[in-house]
């Protein structure tokens, strides 16, 4: 009973962020894609558990949040990692070989194209249509910041100060 309580405990401290989200938007299911833009700013992505309960809330049915969810390409029903990397494969990125930066970064992150985000969550790894920024291509954007005329040796330097930096906010050496 006591391992049941705690688990209550912990799904509605869970979904605490939602409810304010939910609260701020006045429960309005017209409002369903500003809802899970912000949730899926909390928690990185959708879940389940997630849509079911927004679905609840907001008294629509599960599938049309989850029609939402899965229609647009800026909603992930998968964990992301905490630092999101995107290569742009635009034309232009592309012959410049977007897809050797991309290949570098699989091998050095251990990822693949069915495994695009990290174990321990800190990266995951988007490759986007464009990026609008072709006269700087190869193109990567690392958590909003624009990096032109990329090289696998400048990819890795990025990595390692990003690498770095959690590891001093962590108290790690």
């Amino acid at each position: 009973m006591q391992e049941s309580v705690e688990k209550t405990k912990a799904m509605v401290q869970h979904l605490a962020a939602v409810n304010a989200i939910l609260e701020k938007n006045e429960y309005d299911p017209g409002r369903l894609i500003p809802i899970l833009q912000e949730t899926q700013e909390v928690y990185k992505y959708l879940s389940r558990d997630v849509i079911s309960y927004l679905a609840t809330s907001l008294d629509v049915p599960v599938a049309h949040v989850y029609g939402v969810a899965t229609f647009y390409a800026h909603f992930s029903l998968e964990p992301k990692g905490k630092h999101i990397i995107r290569i742009c494969d635009g034309t232009a990125c592309h012959v410049k070989k977007s897809t050797g930066i991309q290949q570098h970064i699989y091998k050095r992150l251990g990822l693949n194209d069915d495994k695009r985000t990290t174990d321990d969550l800190l990266f995951t790894l988007e490759m986007v249509s464009c990026l609008g920024a072709c006269g700087l291509a190869p193109v990567v954007v690392i958590d909003e910041e624009v990096y032109g005329q990329v090289t696998p040796a400048m990819i890795d330097d990025i990595l390692d100060k990003i690498i770095a930096e959690e590891k001093n906010a962590k108290g790690e050496e």
